[in-house]
């Protein structure tokens, strides 16, 4: 038996309302909201007593979502704010843009900053990585050939 798709990917972040809008900001749509609590999150997550707000976000396509959530107990912990793209571990989302111009700029008005340089790659992408909420990386490219 193999995989069906990828369902979506798990970002956990300190203010909800604010990630959220950093990504419906890049054009994802929000397609649901909800507190989520009780024993059988506590067993499927292996915490105490969790507590959380989850926010459901869709890729424009339809095709990939992201879930933010907000822990409000057990607090979430910071392993490294502002991991290097080279940490280990899962470090970035990328999305294929039309403006990457305008995305890094609206992004920047929500508090995004470059990790390093917007800059192309031959004739074919603009690409950058942009320090996003909870100090996740967002590679953003634009194809240009």
């Amino acid at each position: 038996m193999t995989i069906k798709r990828m369902d979506h990917v798990g970002i956990v972040v300190d203010d909800l309302k604010a990630a959220a809008a950093f990504f419906a900001e890049l054009g994802m749509e929000l397609v649901g909201e909800a507190p989520v609590e009780g024993r059988w999150v506590d067993r499927i997550v292996g915490l105490d007593d969790v507590r959380v707000e989850v926010a459901f976000m869709r890729t424009p396509d339809g095709h990939g979502q992201i879930e933010l959530t907000k822990f409000h107990t057990p607090v979430a912990t910071a392993a490294e704010p502002n991991a290097p793209a080279n940490t280990l571990g899962m470090r970035r989302i990328m999305f294929a843009v039309e403006d990457i111009e305008d995305v890094l700029a609206r992004l920047q008005a929500h508090g995004a900053e470059l990790a390093g340089e917007l800059d192309q790659y031959k004739d074919s992408h603009r690409l950058c990585y942009v320090r996003g909420p909870a100090g996740i990386i967002i590679a953003l490219s634009e194809q240009i050939g």
